[in-house]
């Protein structure tokens, strides 16, 4: 038997929410949700239909905006967002179960249907539009909904076909796919293909996805991209053989955790060396609510453009002294490492800092390389503290305590408590 697929989409979703909190009609007011005190360089992240329709792009700056244009400007609430996308999500209990969904964002879900219909005595398309009026009726939000046979038809008939269809809903299986799209362009509209793969298709003479289908040299494809070659060609034919079950299944070998942050300006190496600092402490603080352990940390730094190039990245990796959430162990490690990898003669725009290979406190092979400086009574006195840290956030807010380093004048962790995904939250601290 075969399998029916849902993909539904909010749409505009964070313009759609300030657009009902308004009263006005997410389809035909003008808004945009971005960060008016940040300069007009912020990306907007998201503007409202209407606005597309009249060549607002999606993601774009706020400067890009043509100036002629009335619209509301609505300030970012990632809190109140989250909140409203676990309300759909319980929209979608009402008829699917959670094992049978597939939360692929903050605002687009899988839904495997198959063995619903029976039950519900309707077809998938029906199943579809009695799910997207309810979310309509109840939250004031409109929907878009793909169908199809597998994940990827499901997902390309929501973002190709439904987006372009007046009733916001599209259908496809692999002979209509094969009919209606291979010659459909640009290839960064179908999933998985952004601008770099684009690039490199277009390099092999490949402009359409009938075209890569019916490639002639597919040992070249597997030169060029490795095994995601097998992934594109079975797109290109419109097949996809991972299921919801399977990705309900998957289990990663291994775990980590990581902070990143883009700069709102070029910084000096030893104020990015603060931020950097910052962003380890939350990275233990995190370890240790999480009862977790790490065996290295991981970063890199991007720099600013300078004649026109982006300079190389700064990268490595550190082992620490044993799998430890020691905040000294850690901290020292990444000082360290920002010293080794980082040219100081370069502005830095970005950092990332991540712990890998995490796992449950004890459960990891013990070292005998830990730091002598870090005694059983200095390891449990360090606990104690990050645990009353950790209770204080919790019970008063993030910026209740601070360290000294977060009152520097480059520090960022004061401003990024009040935000969600690096967006302010819309929560007072």
């Amino acid at each position: 038997m075969g399998r029916e697929y849902l993909c539904i989409d909010l749409k505009s979703f964070y313009a759609s929410v300030e657009c009902v909190e308004r009263g006005l009609d997410p389809l035909t007011t003008d808004l945009v949700v971005a960060d008016a005190s940040r300069t007009d360089k912020t990306i907007c992240l998201a503007v409202s239909p209407s606005l597309k329709a009249k060549g607002v792009r999606n993601r774009c700056r706020v400067f890009e905006i043509p100036p002629h244009l009335n619209y509301i400007m609505a300030p970012p609430r990632m809190k109140h967002y989250i909140d409203a996308s676990a309300n759909i999500y319980a929209i979608y209990l009402k008829y699917i179960s959670k094992e049978d969904i597939h939360v692929y964002s903050i605002d687009e879900a899988f839904m495997d249907v198959t063995h619903y219909l029976d039950y519900y005595g309707c077809t998938t398309r029906e199943l579809g539009e009695r799910i997207r009026q309810d979310i309509l009726d109840t939250t004031g939000i409109p929907a878009t909904c793909g169908m199809g046979p597998n994940l990827y038809l499901a997902k390309v008939a929501l973002d190709i076909s439904a987006k372009h269809s007046a009733d916001f809903f599209g259908a496809l299986d692999e002979e209509s796919y094969r009919a209606t799209l291979w010659d459909h362009r640009p290839l960064t509209d179908f999933w998985r293909v952004g601008p770099g793969t684009e690039r490199r298709l277009h390099e092999l003479g490949i402009r359409t996805m009938g075209e890569l289908a019916l490639y002639p040299d597919q040992e070249l494809l597997y030169q060029t991209f490795g095994v995601d070659a097998e992934i594109l060609i079975d797109h290109a034919w419109g097949l996809e053989p991972v299921t919801i079950a399977d990705i309900k299944a998957y289990r990663p070998q291994t775990h980590s955790l990581g902070n990143a942050q883009v700069l709102g300006c070029a910084y000096s190496f030893d104020d990015a060396l603060l931020v950097a600092k910052e962003m380890t402490d939350q990275i233990c603080l995190e370890l240790v609510e999480r009862s977790l352990d790490a065996e290295s940390i991981t970063l890199s730094v991007g720099y600013e453009k300078a004649n026109g190039m982006i300079p190389p990245h700064g990268h490595g990796i550190a082992h620490l002294p044993g799998r430890t959430n020691s905040r000294a162990a850690i901290l020292e490690a990444m000082t360290s490492l920002f010293e080794r990898v980082v040219d100081r003669t370069l502005p830095v725009k970005r950092l990332w800092v991540v712990v890998n290979d995490t796992q449950p406190e004890g459960e990891g092979q013990l070292s005998l390389f830990s730091p002598a400086a870090e005694t059983p009574e200095a390891a449990a006195e360090e606990r104690t503290r990050q645990e009353a840290i950790l209770d204080i956030k919790r019970k008063f807010g993030k910026n209740a305590l601070l360290k000294g380093i977060d009152l520097m004048p480059a520090a960022t962790q004061r401003e990024r408590n009040a935000q969600i995904g690096g967006h302010r939250s819309g929560e007072a601290l």
